[in-house]
């Protein structure tokens, strides 16, 4: 599993032009599925990025996470984070999750990040053409994969 996680001050996605997820302060979270994942990857990947230290602290440091400011999260499916561009011109895919599995894990992210840390969690909406607004605060990217593979 993997996710590109955004630290944002404000975060909107609209499917045909309705906010289907909007969050202030928080983090924006990319999330794709791999078809080796299982429920360890997404578990490894959750708790990571929830206590993830990347929110400033009264010092100016990055030593709080984002249960500490009680922020909130913004999750959108990307299985393009998947595509492998070492060969051609052309991204293969051939490593994402079929739909089915990507989104069974997607909604089991979701519900184990808001049963888990009680937390405000906004989504887009799976398979659908979406919009993403963004402030970046910082800027601050992560990038964090389940297999560790960097």
């Amino acid at each position: 599993m993997r996710a590109v996680v955004q630290r944002v001050k404000k975060a909107e996605v609209r499917v045909e032009g309705r906010v289907t997820g909007k969050i202030d302060n928080g983090l924006l979270i990319f999330l794709g599925v791999g078809q080796d994942d299982d429920m360890k990857d997404l578990e490894y990947l959750a708790d990571k990025i929830m206590n993830l230290r990347i929110f400033e602290d009264n010092n100016g440091k990055m030593n709080l996470s984002v249960l500490d400011t009680d922020g909130s999260v913004l999750v959108v499916s990307q299985f393009t984070l998947y595509g492998d561009c070492r060969k051609g011109r052309r991204p293969s895919y051939s490593n994402a999750a079929s739909p089915d599995m990507a989104e069974k894990y997607y909604e089991e992210f979701i519900e184990y990040i808001r049963s888990k840390y009680n937390i405000k969690v906004e989504t887009g909406k799976f398979q659908a053409m979406m919009e993403v607004d963004l402030v970046n605060d910082g800027p601050v990217t992560m990038l964090i994969d389940s297999k560790k593979t960097f």
